[in-house]
C-alpha cells in the first residue's frame, strides 16, 4: 500500500472518528423523543383493567437494549398472550446513555400493550437519571388499576431512603386494593446461593433500609416483590412476602440452570395472584446458551449504537494498518544507502534560506548562516536569504530580502518580530523557484518558509540550532509548561513535517528520535574558517594585552557568548571567585559578548571584588575574535543551551584547550582528556581542571596541538560540501516518491 494512500485511509479513519464522536455527544445534549411517558401508559393500563376482576400481566428484567433476545423472541410469545401490559424490573438499558434510551423506546414499541420500566442502576448510568425522569417520569411512583396496587421503587440512592420509606408506609397503610405488587431494580432478599460472583454487589446496599422495606412489605401483605439486576431466575417466599428476581430479558446469562432467557407471566385472580417463569427452550445446551448469550450482548451492543460500532470498526482498521505496515511490509531502514543522488551532486541549486534573526545581530547561529551561505556560493550554488530588517543595517546586501519587523525585543532590540505576510516574501519565493527551502528557526519566519514550501512541492530542510527549552525564561507562558511541553512538541512536529533536519552533533540527533522526530537526520557540525582561526597576528594581540593590561606571567581564560541567563555566564564569576583562592598563577578571564544578563554580572563580580581580574568586554567584530582566542591561555565555557558550541572549534582552531560544562551541544567537540576537560555542573569539578592546566604547561601545549588537528577537519568548504550532499540525497528521495 503506497505511503500516500495510507495516509489518506488513516485522516479518513479521524475524520470518522471526530465526526461519530461528535455525533454521540449530540445524542447525549438533544432532545429526546418522548416526555413523560408513563403518565400516558399508565392511563392506558387503567383503561383496560377498568372494571375487571381477573388480568394477566408480564414482568422482565435486564433486557438490556436486547434485540436478538428481547425484541425478536420474547416481544412475539407476549404478544401472543393474554397479557394486558408489561414491566421491565429494572435494566432495560444496557446504560443511560441517549442512544439507548432512544433504542429501548424503539424495542419495547414492538409490544402491542403498554409498557413501565422500573429505575434500576443501568437506568441511571451515564446521566441516565436525567433523561428517565424527562422522558418517562419520577424515579418511584405507583399507580391502582383493577384491584391492585403497582408500586415502584428507586433503589439506586438518587433519592433519599428515609423519604421513600415514608412515602411507601403511606402508600400501602391508604391502599384498599386486594392485591400489591411492588417493583425494585436491585433485590433486598437476602443473596442467593448461585449469585454469580461478579455480580455478589448488584443486591440493595443498605442493609437498614431493606430490613425497614422487608418488614413493611411483610405488615402490609405485599404480594410480589418484583427484582432484577442478577442473572439468575430466584423465586422464594420470606414472612409471607414472595420475591422473585427474573434476570432473563436478553441480557447476559451464565452457564447455570437456574441462568436462562425467560419472562415471568403474572395472573391475578379476585383472591390470589399466580406467577408463572416462561422459559424460553431457545438454545440446546447450556455452554451453547452461553456462548450464545455473550453473542447476544455484543450483537445488542452494535444493534443499539451504530455509531458506536463505526468507532470501534475504524479503530480497528487504524490498528490493523499500522499492523499491516509493521509485520507485513518491508522497511528498509538503511534507505539512503539504496538512493541515486547523482544526478543532483553537482547541479547547481537554488536554495532560500528563512531566518529569524541575521547580521547585523551577531550570534552563533547568523554566524552559522553566514558561513554556509558562503561555502554554498563559492560551490557554485545560489543562495538566498529572508530575515528581518534592523536599525542600522550598513549596506544592503543584494543576497537578503529584509522583512519589515513589527516589534523588537531584547536590551538592543537584537530579537525581531518580523511581517510574516509581507507581499515581497510571497513574490520573491515565486520568481526565484527556489530548489531548496533551508529554515534556520522552527517558528515565525520558519514556519511561512515551511508553508510555501509545502504548498509548493519544493524540498525543505530545517537546521536544528537551538534548544528552545533552554529559553523559557524569555516565553510569556508558565516556565515549566513550556520548557517540559510546548518546547519539545513544536520541535517534533515541525522537524516531522520538514523533508530533511540538520543537526551539529548525534547527541543532537538522539535528542529528536527521543522525542519523536522521524524525518531523515544529517549529522553536521557548522563549519568554520580553519585558516582565519588559526592565523596568529602578533601585533594585534599585543595591543589588545597592552589594552587589558596583562602582564606576561599572566594566566588568561577567554569565554565568548551572548551574556543571557541560558549562557550561564554567572558560573564563570562564581568559577573565577573560587580559583584565585586556589591557584597562585595571576588568572584573567575576558568574557567577550553582550546581552541582558550584563547587569547581574556587574553586580556580582563587584560583590565578589573580582574587577581587576574578570573583564566584561562586550560586543567586537567579528574580524577580531581570532585575536582574542590567540591571547588566551585557555578558552572556557559555561553554556547548557547549545546544540554544538561553535565557539569551542573556533578556540580549538586558535590552539586552545577547552575546559567547559559537559551538555549536548559540547560532548561530541571536545575530547575529554585529549582536547580539553569536559565537567559537570559543578563549579568546583570546573575549577579543578582550569587549574590544572593553567599550572602545566606542557599538557596545556599536548591538548592545543590536539585541539588544533580536530578543529582542522571542520573547514567551511567541507561543511558547505557535506550540507550539499544532504540537499542532493533529499530531492533524490523526493524525486523517487514522485516516480
Amino acid at each position: 500500500m503506497r505511503k500516500s494512500t495510507k495516509r489518506t485511509l488513516y485522516y479518513i479513519n479521524i475524520g470518522v472518528i471526530a465526526a461519530l464522536l461528535a455525533y454521540q455527544l449530540y445524542l447525549n445534549f438533544s432532545e429526546p423523543r418522548v416526555s413523560s411517558m408513563h403518565a400516558g401508559q399508565i392511563e392506558r393500563i387503567q383503561d383496560r383493567l377498568d372494571g375487571r376482576e381477573r388480568f394477566e400481566f408480564s414482568v422482565v428484567g435486564n433486557v438490556n437494549n436486547s434485540v436478538s433476545i428481547f425484541q425478536e423472541q420474547i416481544i412475539p410469545v407476549i404478544n401472543a398472550s393474554e397479557s394486558a401490559f408489561t414491566v421491565s424490573a429494572g435494566n432495560a438499558v444496557s446504560g443511560g446513555a441517549a442512544e439507548n434510551y432512544r433504542s429501548v423506546y424503539t424495542i419495547f414499541s414492538n409490544l402491542n400493550q403498554p409498557w413501565l420500566l422500573t429505575y434500576g442502576r443501568n437506568e441511571d448510568d451515564e446521566l441516565g437519571r436525567l433523561r428517565f425522569y424527562e422522558q418517562y417520569g419520577p424515579h418511584f411512583y405507583s399507580f391502582t388499576a383493577a384491584n391492585a396496587k403497582f408500586l415502584f421503587l428507586d433503589s439506586t440512592d438518587n433519592t433519599a431512603y428515609n423519604w421513600q420509606l415514608d412515602w411507601l408506609e403511606h402508600e400501602l397503610s391508604m391502599s384498599e386494593a386486594e392485591h400489591q405488587f411492588v417493583f425494585i431494580g436491585s433485590p433486598v432478599h437476602p443473596p442467593a446461593h448461585n449469585t454469580p460472583i461478579f455480580q455478589e454487589d448488584s443486591y440493595f446496599q443498605n442493609d437498614r433500609v431493606g430490613a425497614e422495606m422487608r418488614a413493611l412489605f411483610e405488615t402490609h401483605q405485599v404480594d410480589i416483590v418484583f427484582s432484577s439486576q442478577i442473572s439468575v431466575y430466584y423465586d422464594q417466599t420470606i414472612a409471607g412476602v414472595r420475591y422473585i428476581t427474573t434476570g432473563g430479558g436478553g441480557g447476559l446469562i451464565i452457564d447455570d440452570e437456574n441462568s436462562f432467557h425467560h419472562y415471568l407471566r403474572v395472573r391475578v385472580e379476585a383472591d390470589e395472584v399466580i406467577a408463572e417463569v416462561r422459559h424460553l427452550d431457545i438454545f440446546e445446551t447450556s455452554w451453547y446458551r452461553t456462548i450464545e448469550s455473550l453473542w447476544s450482548s455484543v450483537y445488542t451492543f452494535f444493534y443499539v449504537s451504530f455509531g458506536r460500532f463505526l468507532i470501534i470498526l475504524s479503530l480497528l482498521v487504524l490498528i490493523g494498518l499500522k499492523l499491516r505496515e509493521t509485520l507485513f511490509e518491508d522497511r528498509d531502514f538503511y534507505s539512503q544507502y539504496a538512493i541515486d543522488d547523482t544526478p543532483w551532486r553537482d547541479q547547481s541549486k537554488r536554495v532560500l534560506f528563512f531566518t529569524n534573526n541575521f547580521f547585523p545581530f551577531i550570534s552563533g547561529v547568523t554566524i552559522s548562516i553566514e558561513r554556509l551561505l558562503r561555502g554554498l556560493t563559492a560551490q557554485g550554488h545560489e543562495v538566498k536569504v529572508v530575515a528581518p530588517r534592523y536599525d542600522q543595517e550598513g549596506e544592503p546586501r543584494e543576497d537578503t530580502l529584509r522583512v519589515r519587523t513589527l516589534a523588537a525585543f531584547g536590551s538592543k532590540r537584537e530579537f525581531r518580530l518580523a511581517n510574516v505576510f509581507q507581499r515581497s516574501i510571497f513574490r520573491l519565493f515565486r520568481e526565484y523557484k527556489p530548489d531548496i527551502v533551508h529554515l534556520h528557526h522552527p517558528f515565525w519566519l520558519g514556519s511561512i518558509g515551511l508553508w510555501l514550501a509545502r504548498r509548493n512541492k519544493v524540498v525543505s530542510v530545517y537546521t536544528y540550532h537551538t534548544r528552545l527549552e533552554m529559553y523559557a525564561h524569555y516565553v510569556p507562558l508558565p516556565g515549566r509548561i513550556f520548557r517540559n511541553v510546548i518546547s519539545h512538541e513544536l520541535i517534533r512536529r515541525f522537524c516531522n513535517r520538514c523533508d530533511g533536519v540538520i543537526v551539529p552533533t548525534v547527541s543532537t540527533e538522539e535528542y529528536l528520535r527521543l522525542i519523536g522526530v522521524k524525518s531523515p537526520v544529517c549529522v553536521q557540525p557548522t563549519g568554520i574558517d580553519f585558516e582565519r582561526f588559526n592565523r596568529r597576528n602578533d601585533n594585534r594581540i599585543d595591543e589588545l594585552k597592552a589594552h587589558f593590561q596583562i602582564e606576561k606571567n599572566d594566566r588568561v581564560l577567554v569565554s565568548v557568548s551572548r551574556l543571557g541567563k541560558e549562557k550561564n555566564v554567572s558560573f564563570l564569576v562564581d568559577a573565577m571567585h573560587q580559583l584565585q583562592q586556589k591557584t597562585d598563577k595571576n588568572v584573567r578571564l575576558l568574557m567577550v559578548g553582550e546581552g541582558d544578563e550584563r547587569p547581574v554580572l556587574e553586580e556580582k563580580i563587584e560583590a565578589l571584588g573580582l574587577q581587576a581580574s574578570v573583564t566584561l568586554v562586550g560586543a567586537v567584530s567579528p574580524d577580531t575574535i581570532p585575536d582574542y582566542y590567540q591571547l588566551a591561555d585557555v578558552f572556557v565555557f559555561a553554556s547548557k543551551s547549545e546544540t554544538q558550541g561553535m565557539v569551542i572549534l573556533e578556540a580549538m582552531a586558535a590552539g586552545l584547550p577547552v575546559v567547559a560544562v559537559r551538555s549536548s551541544g559540547t560532548d561530541d567537540v571536545i575530547q575529554d582528556g585529549q582536547t580539553g576537560f569536559k565537567t559537570f555542573d559543578r563549579v568546583d569539578l570546573w575549577v579543578e581542571r582550569v587549574q590544572y592546566l593553567i599550572e602545566h604547561d606542557d599538557v596545556r601545549a599536548e591538548f592545543a596541538e590536539r585541539a588544533v588537528a580536530f578543529a582542522s577537519h571542520h573547514d567551511t568548504d567541507a561543511f558547505a560540501e557535506h550540507i550539499n550532499g544532504f540537499y542532493s540525497e533529499l530531492l533524490a528521495r523526493r524525486a523517487k516518491e514522485l516516480s
